[in-house]
């Protein structure tokens, strides 16, 4: 009776931490983050320690400091704080399961948003950890398309955006192995990974752009404004697309 009333108790356990969280994953699919991050952190309260929870509130927190307003230091402020928050969460979840690919994603991308709101030149610790993240996320090769799809796209955009800066002068920040050539595999790897996803097309032809690579880059954004919306930046891509493919109509 006692082993019995013990797994009856572990079910319900399990069943009541995944009704809250397919709960949550329906309102960030609906764009509603806040209420999404109130339903993770109820889960929270109720299973603490559980690592698909803190990744979840980990993305949540990144969601609303991304539409956070940043026109006073004050407001720059309270943004860089969610995302360390963010950060800080996601590295919990890594903590709880070393051998899972999302959290190590979710950290990737609370440690890039934080690079990219101090300057990635200034802080080459936090980019070298974004792509170590990345990198071993890919290396664990779990979660699904979805999650590898993103985890190339976010190691194709690091490669992209420290080779903008002259190779010997990263290379004394200690940022030597970002390479164009690699974000282009990446970012192939990533379309084929994941081939709904706007975003990464776009990124894709602004770095075919900058190699002169103007056919490919008309095909990902002639793709990119064919695909449906999916995330609630995507008309603002899709606007970013046809703006492109204006720009290069005669190259």
């Amino acid at each position: 009776m006692l082993l019995f009333a013990i797994i009856f108790s572990a079910s319900a356990f399990a069943q009541s931490a995944e009704d809250l969280i397919a709960e949550g994953d329906k309102l960030v699919k609906e764009y509603k983050h806040q209420d999404a991050l109130d339903v993770y952190q109820k889960a929270d309260s109720l299973y603490p320690n559980n690592w698909e929870v803190l990744w979840r509130i980990s993305r949540a927190y990144v969601d609303i400091a991304e539409k956070m307003p940043k026109e006073t230091s004050e407001e720059e402020d309270a943004q860089l704080e969610i995302y360390d928050t963010a950060l800080a969460l996601a590295d919990s979840s890594v903590k709880l399961a070393p051998d899972k690919s999302e959290p190590l994603l979710r950290k990737a991308i609370a440690g890039g948003r934080i690079a990219l709101f101090k300057g990635v030149f200034s802080v080459a610790g936090v980019v070298n950890q974004v792509r170590d993240d990345a990198e071993k996320a890919i290396e664990l090769n779990t979660g699904g398309n979805e999650i590898q799809g993103v985890t190339h796209y976010v190691l194709a955009r690091t490669h992209a955006k420290i080779s903008e800066k002259w190779a010997p002068a990263r290379s004394v920040l200690g940022l030597g192995w970002a390479d164009i050539d690699s974000a282009m595999v990446h970012y192939k790897k990533a379309v084929n990974l994941y081939p709904n996803f706007i975003m990464i097309y776009v990124d894709y032809a602004k770095s075919l752009i900058e190699e002169d690579e103007y056919e490919l880059a008309r095909e990902m954004l002639n793709k990119a404004v064919s695909l449906p919306k999916i995330d609630e930046d995507d008309e603002e891509r899709i606007a970013e697309a046809k703006a492109l493919l204006i720009e290069i109509e005669d190259e």
